[in-house]
């Protein structure tokens, strides 16, 4: 049996933060299933590479530069995509970055370039594209959320103040557009070993302890996101919305300690 449950091809994907990391791994996956992908991100020359990495399967992949911290060029971006496809079926919010370092260690500037990206800037692109999505009857926009809005973790406050707000955002949205058939859900990654963590995540402490706190016992890798970010944007999740999908290898399902498999209460 041929199952369009979770087909994909064919449709219109953007893909914000799509250049590195978690955003061009989901780029990719949606083209190698066939679906027109567009990825943005704000360096032209590494916007490139990752188009000629994705530009796979029956679809069309293309790059537009875009900074989510300015609302017309957000705009500009929108109006591109829907100029040139008609029309956008699923987002993927993936802009992102992160400060790892004291609270008082914070300051203003920092806080404020981090709050624009992650929060901001997310909302401004899903309520451009939210626009979009009602006029044409629906669409499915994806937040990349975090093990961080959970529970917060120290060393990088903000950005886990961000993404539990980002969870608020789905969830908000996901109630307001309901009536007009837009979807909004979360994906909520754990320890993913990425470029931009390879470094943190390599040293034998951290590798240590993540294992520990992991009931999987690995590291995630930006694969992991792939069959959920897919059911989320096709069919088989037609009457999920305003949820929070953790994939985290288990970290949020309880305390996780190193306890000796032989220890005994006497």
């Amino acid at each position: 049996m041929i199952d369009n449950l979770f087909d994909v091809s064919g449709s219109i994907v953007l893909v914000s933060g799509g250049s590195r990391g978690i955003g061009e791994r989901i780029a990719l996956a949606f083209a190698e299933r066939g679906a027109n992908v567009i990825i943005t991100g704000r360096d032209p020359k590494t916007l490139g590479e990752a188009v000629k990495r994705i530009n796979v399967g029956d679809g069309t992949t293309e790059g537009i530069v875009c900074d989510v911290t300015d609302t017309a060029s957000i705009d500009a971006c929108v109006d591109q995509v829907v100029e040139t496809y008609g029309h956008i079926d699923t987002l993927v919010n993936c802009a992102g970055v992160n400060i790892r370092k004291p609270v008082l260690e914070f300051s203003a500037e920092d806080f404020d370039f981090l709050l624009d990206i992650n929060l901001r800037g997310a909302f401004l692109m899903s309520q451009k594209v939210g626009v979009q999505m009602i006029e044409q009857g629906g669409g499915s926009q994806i937040n990349i959320d975090s093990l961080s809005s959970d529970k917060a973790i120290d060393q990088i406050v903000p950005y886990s103040m961000s993404k539990a707000a980002m969870t608020s955002m789905s969830q908000g949205l996901a109630s307001e557009w309901g009536k007009y058939g837009v979807r909004v859900n979360s994906l909520a990654p754990g320890f993913i070993m990425t470029e931009l963590t390879r470094g943190l995540w390599t040293q034998e402490h951290m590798k240590s302890w993540g294992k520990v706190v992991t009931p999987l016992q690995r590291m995630g890798q930006p694969g992991d996101l792939i069959g959920t970010a897919i059911f989320l944007a096709s069919q088989a999740s037609a009457f999920i919305t305003g949820q929070v999908i953790r994939i985290d290898g288990g970290i949020t399902a309880g305390i996780h300690w190193p306890i000796a498999e032989d220890f005994k209460v006497t």
